[in-house]
């Protein structure tokens, strides 16, 4: 098991993705930032069932930086309740493992 993790969060359109992204790159909360734009999401808000197209940024980190990326995050988000999720990386190349690390606080 390594300290790295992937923070998977939706966001309405690549525009607010994008704004995330650099906001995380630029403080060194995150190496990279994948988008993926063009995602369909159904779920269940307020009751009531919803379909909205979405664009799911994939996150690179430590695990240490996590509570720093998911206050970063809020605070841009437009949205007033964002999918904000750590998976662990268990394993992985090294090299890029350790980029991860030399990219980040």
């Amino acid at each position: 098991m390594t300290d790295k993790i992937v923070v998977m969060v939706t966001a309405a359109n690549r525009r607010e993705c994008r704004k995330i992204a650099r906001h995380l790159v630029e403080a060194k909360l995150a190496a990279c930032v994948n988008i993926t734009p063009g995602i369909e999401s159904i779920y269940r808000w307020k009751g009531k069932l919803a379909k909205d197209k979405e664009c799911l940024m994939f996150i690179k980190s430590t695990r240490q930086l996590f509570p720093e990326i998911k206050t970063a995050i809020s605070k841009i988000h437009s949205y007033h309740t964002p999918e904000i999720i750590c998976l662990p990386i268990i394993d992985g190349s090294r090299n890029y493992l350790q980029w991860v690390t030399d990219s980040v606080k």
